[in-house]
């Protein structure tokens, strides 16, 4: 059963990669000089432009075409429960609005889960010309370098990265939990992806990574890439990574910050 689903984990992860090489040059390449928003999700701010729809519609498309028994769960409205007990989860331009102002924080991210688990995760950064990716139980890589999260410095030197919510009330909380943390460690830095941002932790390029309202698609691949480079990540303690709080750090930070957000009320508005 082991080397099925080991097979099973391959055949994914070669899919899962063709499918983000080819969103994330649809995205690169076919860029309009004039980026029009399509819709805004919870708020003004928060954009959707053609780009994402069209980058979600290749995506599924390449892999439905390829595994049509396959579930579905896409941001901007792919939703099916498949048969197979595989599905996918899908972001199709993670940093929307850093894509729409021509900034290079963006990035596509694929993960599959089997039977409930996400098993592999994959996150492509065109403008960085990076590639991460992970296979659960089989590490981490970014294009052909296996990854290790950083050693953990002492608290007050860690480097963490957040973001924000689109909304404006919640905006003003996370701000006033920002104010709390920044005199207790290094800095804070704020790229507009949590997808990189967990990569970025995968490779050793931050020390930490938390933020409140992201959904499945913003970090079942970035997730799993920073746990197979050796991160620690949870929710509120004791907890998976959800709604309410996702964290992600080298395991000596982790053992820090999490309770420390709990504390600070992190996970409410």
């Amino acid at each position: 059963m082991s080397a099925q689903v080991d097979q099973l984990k391959a055949e994914l992860l070669e899919l899962a990669l063709e499918a983000a090489h080819r969103a994330g040059a649809l995205l690169h390449d076919g860029r309009p000089a004039e980026l029009e928003v399509s819709a805004t999700k919870s708020s003004s701010v928060d954009v959707v432009t053609e780009m994402d729809l069209a980058s979600e519609k290749l995506i599924t498309g390449y892999l439905s075409e390829r595994r049509p028994d396959d579930g579905f769960l896409g941001e901007e409205g792919a939703s099916s429960p498949g048969t197979s007990g595989v599905r996918w989860i899908v972001d199709p331009l993670d940093g929307t609005v850093n894509y729409l102002y021509g900034l290079p924080g963006w990035a596509v991210s694929i993960a599959a889960e089997f039977e409930g688990e996400t098993v592999i995760g994959v996150v492509e950064s065109p403008p960085r010309r990076e590639t991460f990716r992970a296979a659960l139980g089989h590490g981490a890589f970014c294009n052909a370098q296996p990854l290790r999260c950083r050693p953990a410095p002492p608290f007050d030197q860690a480097l963490v990265a957040t973001g924000f919510n689109y909304v404006a009330e919640r905006r003003a909380a996370q701000a006033e939990l920002v104010r709390q943390l920044i005199p207790r460690v290094r800095d804070i830095r704020r790229s507009g992806s949590a997808a990189v941002d967990l990569c970025d932790v995968a490779a050793g390029r931050l020390d930490a990574f938390y933020e409140r309202g992201l959904h499945a698609w913003d970090l079942a691949a970035g997730d799993l890439i920073a746990r197979e480079a050796g991160a620690r990540t949870g929710g509120r303690p004791g907890l998976a990574p959800d709604g309410e709080l996702a964290v992600a750090a080298s395991p000596g930070v982790f053992e820090i910050l999490q309770p420390l957000l709990d504390r600070l009320g992190a996970w409410h508005d």
